[in-house]
């Protein structure tokens, strides 16, 4: 059974996220149900199960119970210890976020790069910033990415019943999905990831949602209404969305590097 062992530090941001040590040796970012942001954790619990369905690099987590003996020792914790069940991520040290890191020139994780775009689409994850994702260095100019905070999925951290029954069927200004687009070598392999979308068992999301716990308050309705979103979503709205994104955010952004290689080539 997993226990905490030591508080390090409560970490940037708004998501309440804090890094304590447990007794399997590891570091893990654990965030706490906290008012005001009361889908953040059901969020991050379907959208971690989702992505690592889709074999995205998404850090292990799970949904644990820290006792409250524990909690009541840190002022930064005490008041949020009355709820049971939190969400915890495994850290992933000696990374980068996208604003830190500079010179990329290759991601050696780069097929997962489509699966990550189309699955904040699909999620309508607004918040896949630069502070999002993590950047491992590998060699010179050369990292691993990874994804993390799912927080703000269904359109926000405290989403209402109405909301997720009308997500936006836009594209979304991410100046990390165009980073991210730049690494992807061929348009086929959105195809290939909206298929793998498709096919997800809807037995397995009801599951996914179903193993929300309780005491994270997510009625009858909205788990119902999660798993509508989500089965719809993927089948009439996100195969427009994706050629949407091809035709105006990735073909203008490999056009733009062919062009640009072919005037360095052309120099004599």
């Amino acid at each position: 059974m997993m226990e905490p062992i030591a508080y390090k530090r409560k970490l940037e941001g708004k998501s309440n996220a804090h890094l304590i040590t447990f007794n399997d040796g590891k570091d893990y970012v654990v965030k706490y149900f906290q008012a005001g942001f009361e889908k953040s954790l059901p969020n991050e619990w379907v959208g971690y199960c989702l992505g690592r369905y889709l074999d995205l690099p998404i850090p292990f987590a799970k949904i644990i119970d820290i006792p409250q003996e524990f909690s009541s020792k840190f002022p930064e914790l005490v008041e949020m210890s009355k709820i049971p069940y939190q969400f915890a991520s495994v850290y992933v040290p000696d990374c980068l976020d996208g604003h830190r890191a500079s010179n990329i020139c290759r991601i050696t994780n780069h097929q997962s790069l489509a699966g990550i775009i189309l699955f904040d689409y699909w999620l309508n994850n607004h918040d896949r910033t630069r502070k999002n994702v993590l950047l491992r260095k590998e060699a010179l100019h050369t990292y691993r990415l990874w994804v993390i905070d799912q927080a703000e999925v269904f359109g926000g951290y405290a989403w209402q019943l109405e909301e997720i029954e009308n997500l936006s069927a836009g594209l979304i200004k991410s100046a990390t999905h165009q980073m991210m687009a730049m690494f992807i070598e061929d348009e086929q392999e959105f195809y290939e990831q909206l298929e793998l979308i498709q096919t997800i068992p809807i037995l397995l999301v009801e599951e996914i949602v179903t193993l929300i716990p309780d005491e994270w308050n997510v009625s009858k309705e909205e788990r119902k209404a999660m798993v509508t979103a989500l089965v719809t979503r993927r089948n009439k709205e996100l195969p427009d969305i994706m050629k949407n994104f091809i035709k105006k955010v990735y073909r203008p952004l490999h056009d733009c590097i062919e062009n640009l290689k072919s005037l360095k080539n052309s120099r004599p």
